[in-house]
């Protein structure tokens, strides 16, 4: 029942930021994520997985040039819940929303280089040893660029590193840092 509740809250959470503005995009990734080890001479896969990110675009340039932070390129916030189907070390699942802040900048129309940070909570079905809880937190910092294939319509390609912890609550809390390697599609409505 717990885990019940605590996807209710996720879901709860990655809601309310939907009534306040007006949505500008949508953004979907996926591709592969994994943290390798070394252990005695050889290389083990010890967390790995799919993702599925689905990025609900909001422009805060307007926002942030109010309060007198001016840019030259686009500064979005993006809702981003996530299910992340684990591969190893078994099969689970991971579930929750990353909160993000995304700055592109634009070398030319059609090309943009953008960075990502942000924080983000989830759910793990998986039991690991370096993880006491299975709510955690995800603290994380992405590079990447888009390509407009026309006016409303961008593919991107994205490297993302993430920390997973669960903030101390319960011990051990070694964290599991992954990479992310990433694809997808974003539609702007405007």
């Amino acid at each position: 029942m717990r885990k019940f509740y605590a996807v209710l809250i996720c879901l709860a959470v990655s809601v309310i930021p939907l009534t306040l503005y007006a949505l500008d995009g949508v953004e979907v990734l996926s591709g592969y994520f994994g943290v390798t080890q070394k252990d005695l001479d050889e290389t083990h896969s010890t967390y790995e997985g799919v993702p599925l990110f689905v990025g609900l675009i909001y422009d805060v340039k307007p926002v942030a040039e109010k309060i007198g932070i001016k840019t030259a390129g686009r500064l979005d916030f993006i809702l981003e819940p996530f299910a992340n189907t684990i591969l190893k070390p078994n099969d689970n699942v991971e579930a929750g929303s990353n909160f993000l802040l995304k700055y592109a900048f634009p070398l030319t129309e059609k090309f943009q280089p953008y960075l990502k940070g942000g924080e983000g909570i989830s759910y793990m079905s998986v039991h690991t040893r370096e993880q006491a809880t299975q709510y955690n937190f995800l603290s994380q910092a992405a590079a990447g660029f888009q390509y407009f294939v026309n006016e409303n319509l961008s593919v991107a390609v994205e490297y993302r590193y993430r920390h997973l912890s669960n903030a101390s609550i319960d011990h051990p809390n070694n964290g599991i840092n992954t990479d992310f390697v990433l694809g997808g599609v974003t539609y702007y409505f405007k």
